[in-house]
């Protein structure tokens, strides 16, 4: 599957309409963005069933501001909705390989447990003040 350009416009559907998202933040003057385009690129081609998007952080600064984006390149990674990684700087495929592994073997009902949890904790607090 080829990469999908990302934007404000469709950020926030393409990753509670997808199972798994990577989203590469890069921009067009950064060096090691480019080194790392191919290998993310060639890495898409592999994954059918995951988005592989790309925020150019020039183009969409408000959607890199809102992800708190100091550092390019910066790989993140959503899975049902949640973001489940985030990590500056360019892989080399074989971290990339085994991200992507480790991403399809999260215990997400567990995860979204927990989420739960700590949202309702958050509510009663909240009730208390």
């Amino acid at each position: 599957m080829a990469t999908t350009t990302l934007t404000t416009e469709n950020f926030v559907e393409t990753i509670q309409n997808n199972d798994i998202v990577l989203i590469d933040f890069w921009a067009d003057w950064c060096g090691p963005c480019k080194m790392f385009a191919p290998v993310y690129d060639a890495e898409s081609n592999k994954h059918e069933d995951i988005v592989f998007g790309k925020v150019d952080t020039e183009d969409q600064r408000e959607l890199g501001g809102a992800m708190n984006i100091s550092s390019i390149p910066t790989v993140m990674a959503f899975r049902e909705g949640v973001m489940v990684f985030s990590q500056s700087g360019a892989m080399p495929p074989a971290m990339l390989t085994d991200l992507i592994k480790q991403i399809r073997e999260l215990p997400m009902e567990k995860i979204h447990a927990e989420i739960a949890e700590q949202q309702a904790a958050e509510g009663d607090a909240a009730q208390q003040n």
